[in-house]
Parts: C-alpha cells; sequence; structure tokens
C-alpha cells in the first residue's frame, strides 16, 4: 500500500473513528459493523472491497484519488438496514493498483466493475457515487440501464458544472489542490473538501506530500485523464432510473447551482439539498447521508 493510501486511510481514522468499530459523525455516532475485506481477480488487476450486510446490494463507488474506506460510516449503515453494502477501490485506486494507465478512463471503469459485479453473482443492485464515482455510475446506468435498480449521486458529481471559483483561483496560480505538493497545498485541499477539515499531524501531511511529488507525473496523468469527462452529465443524459440527488450546500468543489441543473437533465429524479455539507458528506455528514438515502431506496422499493 502507497504512503498517499495509508496517509489517507489515516485521515479517516483520525477524523471519523477507527474503521470497523465507530465513526463520528458530526456529534453523532453512527452504526458500526464488522467490514469484510476481499478481492476480485479481473482483466489487468486485482479489484479489492469492502463489504457488510446481507440483503439488496447497494455498490458505492468513491471519487478521484480517494479509496474504499472513505464509505465505511455510511456503509455500515446500509448494512445494518437490511442492506449488502459493497465499496470497491475502483482500478487503480487505493489497493487495487495493479490495472493499466488506460483503465483510469470512466468508460474503463464502468467494465471493470461489470466484470467485478458479474464475479460476484449480482445481477442487479443500486449503485451510489460520490464526485468521479457519482459520473461513472451515471457512465455504467446508461450502458447497462437493466441492472440497475437505483442511482444516486451522493455529494457533487464530475461533469455537471465547471469547477468552483476556489479550485480555478489555485489553478490559475499554477496550483492543482488535488495534487498537493506542499503542506500548504494540501491544507488548501482539504479546506476545498471539508466543510471542517480534519486536524491531520504534520507526519501524515509530510508523507502524502512526498508521495504527490515522488510520483506526480501519474498523477497528473490520471487527472487529465479523468477531466476528459468534465462535460459528462452537462446535456441531456438518457437515464430513466429512479435517482437521487444528494448536494451540500457549503460544496466548494461544484457549486449547489449544479443541482437543478442535474435535476433538469435526468426526469425521475429526487433533489435534496444537504445543509452545511461540503463535497463529501458520506464523511462529515454520514448519519444525514444514510438516512436520506436509505428514505430514497425504501420509498421506491416500497412501491
Amino acid at each position: 500500500m502507497s504512503l498517499l493510501i495509508r496517509g489517507l486511510t489515516c485521515i479517516i481514522l483520525l477524523f471519523f473513528g477507527s474503521i470497523g468499530y465507530s465513526h463520528a459523525d458530526n456529534l453523532n455516532q453512527t452504526q458500526s459493523c464488522e467490514i469484510a475485506t476481499r478481492q476480485v481477480a479481473l482483466d489487468n488487476g486485482v479489484l479489492y472491497y469492502n463489504q457488510a450486510g446481507q440483503g439488496a446490494p447497494v455498490l458505492l463507488l468513491h471519487g478521484l484519488f480517494a479509496q474504499k474506506e472513505q464509505w465505511n460510516a455510511v456503509l455500515c449503515l446500509i448494512a445494518a438496514a437490511g442492506y449488502i453494502a459493497i465499496a470497491p477501490d475502483l482500478p487503480g485506486y487505493g489497493k487495487s493498483i495493479d490495472f493499466p494507465i488506460a483503465d483510469y478512463t470512466l468508460d474503463d471503469q464502468v467494465e471493470r466493475l461489470r466484470q467485478f459485479m458479474d464475479a460476484l453473482g449480482i445481477a442487479t443492485f443500486n449503485i451510489a457515487g460520490s464526485s468521479m464515482g457519482g459520473a461513472i455510475a451515471a457512465r455504467y446506468v446508461e450502458r447497462y440501464p437493466r441492472q440497475i435498480r437505483t442511482l444516486a449521486f451522493i455529494g457533487s458529481p464530475l461533469g455537471v458544472i465547471e469547477w468552483g471559483k476556489d479550485v480555478k483561483n489555485a489553478i490559475y496560480q499554477g496550483i492543482n489542490p488535488f495534487i498537493p505538493i506542499t503542506v500548504p497545498q494540501f491544507d488548501l485541499e482539504m479546506s476545498l473538501l471539508f466543510v471542517k477539515p480534519p486536524v491531520i499531524p504534520d507526519s501524515v501531511k509530510n508523507a502524502l506530500v512526498q508521495d504527490y511529488s515522488e510520483r506526480n507525473r501519474h498523477y497528473q496523468q490520471v487527472w487529465d485523464i479523468v477531466n476528459l469527462y468534465d462535460t459528462l452529465l452537462s446535456t441531456h443524459l438518457r437515464i430513466r432510473t429512479p435517482t437521487l440527488i444528494l448536494w451540500g450546500t457549503k460544496d466548494r468543489i461544484f457549486a449547489v447551482e449544479g443541482a437543478d441543473r442535474l435535476r433538469f437533465h435526468i426526469p425521475r429524479s429526487r433533489l435534496v439539498r444537504l445543509p452545511n455539507a461540503g463535497h463529501l458528506p458520506q464523511l462529515e455528514n454520514a448519519s444525514d447521508t444514510a438516512t436520506i438515502y436509505l428514505g430514497f431506496l425504501k420509498s421506491l422499493h416500497a412501491r
């Protein structure tokens, strides 16, 4: 596991409690559960995933430069509600590092996920994604609509609206806040992602910055590939699947104004603007996020 992944996982542990035991959600305690980590061999590499619960399947997709542990709190709450929750490290991310650079395209991500779900023997399922994961989820629904029961955007997805003004201002100054090569740049990234950024030890920050610096070319290549999809969801979509759009009102990555645009392009969608939430509501607002998502699932399944 790279320094980057160890560092990001450490951030999650520090901010939200020990994985598999408890997770802090603002001042509330969320559900704890036993999370199994497993692996599946696919074309070009091995995909690792976390899983908990029993029942109707829910597939949870993380965002750019992230990993499956970001879903742990919500995963446990979904599992406790009677679902089997599955959160993979997407091909090329987290522990799933064996995949070639070509598999970072969102279209290849979709194909690897299809192989993954086939390997698990799951024919139909609910799919939810965060940021880049939301764009991948939407792409999956367009390509394989008969497999998907429901679609959910947990936080703003890539491809609806242009980058937020603070992200653009950083890029205009020659700083990519998602590939920080100094500690101040890393602090900027945290301030953009979180309404209340976590307190992170200097040792973790330095390790992350070192990894971003040493493997800067790789991160830049991935960034360039993913940004080819920056208008993916900004035009009419061929999605008729029941859809939840959950967007934080204080999102500084993609402004909340994009929520209405996305809802317009997906006729069977339900929009929830989450107050005091940023770009990663599954982390900062896990209880609220799970409550809204489970309410959406149950209302549709009851019908």
